[in-house]
């Protein structure tokens, strides 16, 4: 086993060994809400939600984007398990900004190994051989990091399968300061409609 097993298994030993009430906890969530951030490791839903296990629905991705995947989600938590609020989180220096959907396509045509970024831009370590199929992916990249968490509102609140009922919230988690700064334009979009 790798050296990260091996520190995983035995954390969640450890973790397992103090469980106790955590195994009564019930299946919707008892805050009734739902976050969609970004998968980035800085980023830690539960501490800058201020959220304990049980509490709130957290669903990541690259980006915190309103993919088709996200949007099941935020439904399956509404439909079936009673969220009643919605939170779109995205946050400064995202990768997402660091490429299009055309350079991430290239570089896996040429490779499937990890790139590397430099000044002049993302390159390939090897040319080993990829795969065309990243050419055929929409990877929901931005440039402008307001204005995709107002598409992604914009998105999930025009679904026919999203009630109007639900407020959906717009926010960006500042990397630098830990705040979650309000996005005025997505929460207005994500308003209960009437």
């Amino acid at each position: 086993m790798s050296k990260i097993v091996n520190e995983v298994i035995e954390a969640n030993k450890n973790y397992a060994a103090d469980f106790g009430e955590k195994k009564d906890l019930s299946l919707p969530p008892s805050r009734a809400f739902a976050i969609l951030t970004c998968m980035d490791a800085r980023l830690d839903p539960a501490k800058y939600a201020g959220l304990s296990e049980g509490d709130a629905h957290v669903i990541r991705n690259a980006g915190g984007r309103a993919s088709d995947d996200a949007i099941r989600s935020l439904i399956i938590s509404h439909k079936l398990l009673g969220t009643n609020e919605w939170f779109v989180i995205h946050h400064t220096d995202c990768g997402m900004e660091l490429f299009s959907t055309e350079i991430m396509g290239e570089l896996l045509q040429a490779s499937l190994q990890t790139a590397s970024i430099d000044k002049n831009g993302w390159k390939n370590v090897s040319n080993d051989g990829g795969s065309a199929d990243g050419k055929y992916i929409n990877w929901l990249t931005f440039t402008d990091n307001s204005l995709s968490v107002v598409e992604d509102v914009k998105r999930i609140r025009g679904h026919s399968l999203v009630p109007s009922y639900i407020p959906i919230y717009g926010y960006i988690y500042d990397c630098k300061t830990g705040l979650l700064v309000e996005v005025p334009q997505a929460t207005e979009v994500g308003r209960i409609s009437s």
